[in-house]
């Protein structure tokens, strides 16, 4: 099986169970009661395209390694990011654990995970339901697209 780490630069995106308790929604001047039920090891569990279900599929929903951008950053391909994110909230949610403000308006995320052995040989699609508005994304070191729309569902 290979790691695989997928590094997100800026923008909202999108579990480890490890991180998962020490995830604590930000403080909120006004919270729904929905806020409460989310489970951090695996937020919005569910397949994100009903008219479109696979079989095989994989949820990266969850906490993800995360860290404002700042201008001369590197991608941090060794290095660990400073915060954690949970992922597919924005940054300046509450449920994010985030709720911040960046002058940059620019991130770097990072998930680790590792394909099912019966993936082996096969092509496998990074989906991401969106964006705030621009993603260049890395798996293992290496650039393998980029995107540029407010808000679009894109793959690579």
């Amino acid at each position: 099986m290979k790691q695989f780490l997928c590094s997100l630069f800026s923008l909202i995106v999108l579990h480890a169970c490890t991180y998962a308790q020490s995830w604590r929604m930000a403080d909120v001047p006004l919270q729904t009661p929905w806020a409460a039920t989310v489970d951090a090891a695996m937020p919005l569990p569910e397949y994100p395209r009903p008219q479109m279900v696979r079989k095989a599929w994989q949820n990266l929903n969850g906490l993800w390694e995360f860290q404002a951008w700042k201008p001369g950053d590197r991608l941090p391909v060794n290095k660990v990011l400073t915060d954690k994110i949970l992922v597919p909230f924005a940054w300046e949610s509450a449920l994010s654990g985030v709720r911040k403000q960046f002058d940059t308006y620019k991130a770097w995320y990072r998930r680790q995970f590792t394909l099912p052995a019966d993936w082996k040989g096969q092509r496998i699609l990074l989906h991401f339901g969106a964006v705030d508005w621009e993603a260049m994304v890395y798996v293992n070191g290496t650039a393998v697209g980029s995107h540029k729309g407010g808000y679009d569902a894109f793959s690579f």
